[in-house]
């Protein structure tokens, strides 16, 4: 078992996973902008069932997701105000930890096979995207399931030139 924890900046809340993520997703859209108060969120997904609580009790703000129009609960410390994961209504049995409050947010690989970059349509102009990553102007799929076309560049790109 691949166990690792993470927490909120005051320590009241602390948290492990237990299993690598399936997926990364880097998200640029203003939500995650707004709620990482940076450029975009690396958001490494888990299987509700491989991660767990281990200290605290958090609080969760409910929020619409203006890309797909269902709940996003953000589950936060109502101490020091450190977002820690978000659940989805679009993706029940999924969560997205926000990586820098892992205690080593350096541990999982951001891999072409396993990670995307979503809504470069909103990303802030100098953002440098990977090579071989894939990408989607918004979502992977839209609200009726229907895969959105992705691009994969050959070498590094800066918004805002492409």
């Amino acid at each position: 078992m691949e166990r690792h924890e993470g927490g909120c900046l005051c320590g009241a809340i602390r948290y492990e996973t237990r299993a690598s993520p399936e997926r990364v997703t880097v998200c640029h859209c203003q939500f995650c902008q707004r709620a990482t108060g940076s450029a975009y969120m690396v958001e490494p997904i888990f299987d509700a069932a491989d991660f767990g609580v281990i200290k605290g009790a958090p609080r969760t703000y409910d929020a619409v997701s203006a890309g797909s129009g269902k709940q996003v609960h953000v589950h936060f410390c109502a101490d020091c105000g450190t977002k820690l994961w978000l659940s989805f209504e679009r993706f029940p049995g999924k969560l997205g930890l926000y990586a820098g409050t892992f205690d080593d947010p350096c541990w999982f690989e951001i891999a072409p096979e396993r990670s995307k970059h979503i809504f470069l349509s909103e990303a802030r102009r100098d953002t440098v995207i990977p090579a071989g990553i894939p990408t989607f102007a918004r979502h992977v799929v839209d609200n009726e399931g229907t895969a959105q076309e992705v691009t994969v560049f050959e070498s590094c790109q800066v918004i805002g030139t492409i």
